[in-house]
């Protein structure tokens, strides 16, 4: 059966060898080229020309193009196939959980000696999304999905509520709450958000997966998450959380209307609420999320992307030059806010937003709170069937949802799922 390696990461755990097959890097390969070099840039953020035509203007000598792509699945699948046929862009938005299947199809570049200068701008939790725990590179961060949770100011000081600091506290506060009104829940559950509960792992520790020598090591049921999904699984079977499906209309109704008190979600969070939600507009405001343990302060990422270098681009210094001005220069990272809309990953670029959101104008201090937050995210490596694994963790919470089964088999039903597949697939497994 084939073995399935992450090309630059192996060629470091290796010392040195030559996993890709070759020794040197397009750009040397490539005879010098007269006029500009040319780069091809896909992404789905919108306003990217806009911020690339800024970029043109101060370099005549690298132009970019951008090409907007749809994003998600259909986005990815697009790459690796262009990548496959030998007509990739040179640089591509990746989302941080497909980035792993990139670099096991050998479709993006280390860029690590290219961008090693801008490490500094970035918090140890966002950079190894990018290196996989290895010693290579595989893009730069732009975008970030911090978690936290959202509450409802009026209706705590309601309820008589604090804003619970660990999750202990939460499941009482759920109780408390529930108990006042059988309509209304401190929160809720949700089996159609994998990438959810994946940030909540991430916060206590979970390691889903990990690259131990030529082969991978696969932990979706490790400790962490383990105690995660027994959290969940008891206050769903005590019937004290809410488990309909989120992003319906009943869900934006609950939200809107107060039956729902808390949400644990990521720092997009404003343009959901403000959309779904118009009537908390200046009653809702942020707060860590609750630890596992009093005195702890860790979050967990749920989004982001970053942007990688086609392992067949013919100009990776002159893309990852680019690359490292999109993501870390000041004037471009302030154009990625206003035109983008994004939350940027860049350390320097968090201090730029100072204004709070509109919808949380009560809460003035809100980006700088979201900031301290985005630092305390923990890190954590994405496999190359992330697919996979987040259409089991659906099938399998969603069955357990529904029967009021134990969310420790469900979780046990991911791992088997998500291992049968890597087998199936080729890759090496450790045992």
């Amino acid at each position: 059966m084939r073995t399935k390696r992450l090309s630059a990461a192996l060629s470091v755990l290796l010392a040195g060898a030559l996993v890709a097959g070759c020794s040197s890097s397009p750009e040397e390969e490539t005879p010098q080229e007269t006029g500009p070099v040319e780069l091809t840039f896909w992404t789905w953020a919108p306003n990217m020309d806009k911020i690339a035509a800024v970029w043109n203007e101060a370099h005549p000598d690298i132009k970019v193009t951008v090409s907007k792509q749809a994003g998600g699945d259909e986005a990815a699948a697009k790459f690796l196939t262009a990548a496959k046929a030998g007509n990739a862009p040179d640089l591509v938005q990746a989302e941080y959980q497909m980035l792993p299947s990139f670099v096991a199809a050998e479709a993006v570049a280390d860029i690590k000696a290219d961008v090693e200068g801008v490490r500094g701008e970035f918090s140890d939790g966002i950079w190894r999304l990018v290196t996989l725990g290895t010693d290579a590179v595989y893009g730069l961060p732009q975008d970030s999905g911090p978690m936290m949770l959202y509450y409802r100011q009026d209706l705590f000081a309601r309820y008589g509520l604090e804003v619970p600091r660990t999750w202990e506290e939460y499941a009482a506060a759920a109780r408390t709450v529930h108990a006042r009104d059988k309509s209304v829940y401190l929160g809720g559950f949700s089996s159609k958000d994998p990438g959810w509960f994946a940030g909540l792992a991430q916060q206590a520790g979970g390691q889903w997966w990990s690259i131990t020598g030529e082969a991978w090591q696969v932990g979706i049921n490790d400790d962490a998450t383990k105690k995660v999904a027994d959290f969940w699984g008891g206050l769903a079977k005590e019937g004290v959380v809410d488990t309909q499906a989120p992003w319906t209309p009943e869900w934006n109704a609950a939200l809107n209307g107060g039956k729902l008190l808390t949400w644990s979600s990521a720092v997009w969070g404003p343009g959901v609420l403000s959309s779904n939600a118009p009537d908390g507009k200046g009653k809702w405001a942020i707060a860590p999320l609750p630890q596992w343990s009093a005195g702890e302060n860790h979050s967990g990422f749920w989004g982001g992307s970053s942007i990688a270098v086609s392992a067949g681009s013919k100009h990776r210094k002159a893309a990852a030059q680019f690359l490292s001005w999109l993501n870390t220069d000041a004037k471009a990272v302030d154009l990625l806010i206003k035109e983008a809309a994004i939350y940027p990953a860049a350390k320097s670029g968090q201090q730029l937003l100072t204004t709070a959101p509109e919808y949380f104008a009560n809460q003035p201090d809100f980006w700088q709170q979201a900031t301290t937050i985005a630092g305390t995210a923990r890190g954590f490596t994405f496999g190359p069937n992330v697919n996979v694994a987040y259409g089991a963790y659906k099938d399998a919470f969603d069955k357990a949802v529904q029967q009021k089964s134990s969310f420790t088999d469900a979780l046990a039903a991911v791992q088997d799922a998500t291992v049968a597949d890597m087998k199936k697939s080729g890759f090496t497994l450790a045992s």
